[in-house]
């Protein structure tokens, strides 16, 4: 059985993006079982520790764990993550776990930027911003209080189309490729940061036509 640790960077908040609203995934990896009717995964799910000045009890020691994959929603607009937090996860990484790690638009999830191995490929508004400076720029024009990047791949609720290359994590039980991803009308920015890095899916804007990558 593998152990996932599901975890945001940041504390608990009522109306935020806590834990909570993970719940559905929560309830679904831990519904997953093998030809034996045994669980596949055992799924722990948290927030960050209410003070962010200091690790997370967890991330700062992640590589000492026992866990197999963390599930990184970064939620903070830069300070999610401490140095020795960054520092763990990147060890983690490097004794064999595997890091699922997902943003959103503008700078939310730029503590991201200092993971080894992953951080590099995350583009943001306030830093690390996109090398191609013609991407520096409004993609969603409707949600003024969100800035770039701001890719429009659709509405909430909608699906985007999308182009996936013969992978592993894109194909379904059956061999076949995935189709489509969930929209969204101001999405992130990444791209391939190094040669330790791979476009596996591209999207594309409705408003622009520019290719988005995952």
């Amino acid at each position: 059985m593998q152990n996932i640790l599901i975890q945001t960077t940041i504390p608990y908040a009522e109306d935020d993006w806590n834990v909570g609203r993970f719940s559905l995934l929560t309830e679904h990896l831990r519904s997953l079982k093998d030809a034996d009717g045994n669980a596949l995964y055992n799924v722990t799910a948290r927030d960050r520790d209410a003070d962010v000045k200091f690790p997370d009890s967890i991330l700062g020691k992640l590589d000492e764990s026992d866990y197999d994959q963390l599930w990184l929603f970064a939620l903070d607009v830069g300070e999610g993550l401490t140095t020795d937090d960054c520092a763990a996860i990147t060890r983690f990484r490097k004794r064999g776990g595997g890091i699922f790690s997902a943003r959103d638009h503008n700078d939310m999830g730029s503590s991201l930027c200092t993971l080894g191995g992953v951080g590099a490929a995350h583009y943001f508004h306030s830093k690390q911003p996109d090398p191609d400076e013609s991407r520096r720029c409004r993609d969603d024009h409707d949600t003024l209080n969100i800035d770039w990047p701001n890719y429009h791949s659709g509405s909430n609720g909608d699906y985007q189309t999308i182009a996936a290359v013969d992978h592993e994590l894109m194909r379904r039980p059956d061999g076949s490729l995935i189709e489509y991803f969930p929209a969204h009308p101001h999405e992130g920015g990444v791209g391939v940061a190094d040669d330790s890095s791979h476009v596996i899916a591209t999207g594309t804007s409705k408003v622009s036509n520019r290719p988005l990558f995952c």
